[in-house]
């Protein structure tokens, strides 16, 4: 029988893919178990992740694993170092040491196949708004050469989706501020990423739209493609994410479940009570 610490080594060295197809075979599975094999694979690793500005520590000696199939919230104070992380996680800055793997590949060494697999959606998108939502959504699938004979139908299922099918030959300047931020969200997914990297996901959306992002994100993650969700909204980092770190003048001061941050801080109460303890007051939104 292997072991989880077995197969959590193998799965630093091989792909993610290679790992499911052997451990999903019927003779596995028999061996195993109802085990849930997500739980194995490490679809985000931080191995010792440092960014150095000016002798500054933004990020500092960031180490975490993320596995398949989860939503995991990246929380802290504003100057935490949670946009620096997202940014060397999507190739935009290098780390000063440390490495970062996504399904198993080197973002410093393989950085075109990382980014075919990961869909990121910015705080602060920019559109084409003279291009029509349509022609953004094909441009996007576009970047990623996405095969042409199936293309209208995906992007057919993202209108549908996201609630912008009556707007899709309409030009983006017309759209509302949440459409736009459905529009990017759908961009991202286009082509079926297995990592969707998120800074901020529910700016400019209202009650109806934001419920309908959460339940794309959980669907998604039930599909088995993982979520690393930065947020200053505590309350929904509680509602939708299954782990939760919690990061503070670049260094992380606590992770795990609900439950296991309630431990760590000392504290009972909501996701808010535990992450002031912890950070000594400080708000999400504060400048530090």
């Amino acid at each position: 029988m292997f072991s989880a610490c077995y197969i959590g080594e193998i799965s630093r060295f091989a792909r993610n893919d290679m790992l499911l197809s052997l451990f999903t075979r019927p003779s596995t599975l028999g061996t195993l178990g109802t085990l849930n094999f997500r739980h194995f694979l490490k679809m985000i690793t931080f191995e010792n992740l440092t960014k150095i500005y000016r002798g500054i520590k933004a990020v500092d000696s960031l180490s975490l694993n993320v596995p398949q199939g989860t939503i995991f919230g990246f929380i802290g104070p504003n100057g935490a170092g949670k946009t620096t992380t997202i940014k060397m996680m999507v190739g935009v800055l290098q780390p000063t040491r440390g490495k970062i793997y996504i399904n198993g590949l080197d973002i410093a060494r393989e950085p075109s196949k990382v980014k075919r697999i990961i869909g990121f959606i910015p705080d602060r998108p920019f559109l084409y708004e003279k291009l029509s939502g349509i022609e953004f959504l094909r441009f996007m699938a576009g970047l990623y050469r996405m095969k042409e004979n199936r293309l209208d139908e995906r992007i057919a299922d993202l209108l549908s989706l996201f609630e912008l099918s009556d707007w899709g030959d309409e030009l983006i300047e017309s759209y509302s501020h949440g459409m736009k931020q459905r529009l990017i969200i759908a961009s991202a997914m286009i082509h079926e990423p297995k990592v969707i990297i998120v800074d901020e996901p529910m700016v400019g959306l209202d009650p109806k739209g934001a419920k309908l992002v959460k339940e794309v994100f959980k669907e998604w993650a039930n599909d088995g493609a993982t979520v690393f969700m930065s947020t200053h909204t505590l309350a929904l980092a509680q509602e939708i994410c299954q782990k939760i770190a919690i990061v503070d003048k670049g260094r992380i001061v606590a992770s795990g479940t609900s439950e296991d941050l309630k431990k760590q801080a000392g504290v009972e109460g909501n996701l808010e009570s535990i992450f002031l303890k912890i950070t000594g007051g400080q708000y999400p939104g504060e400048n530090v």
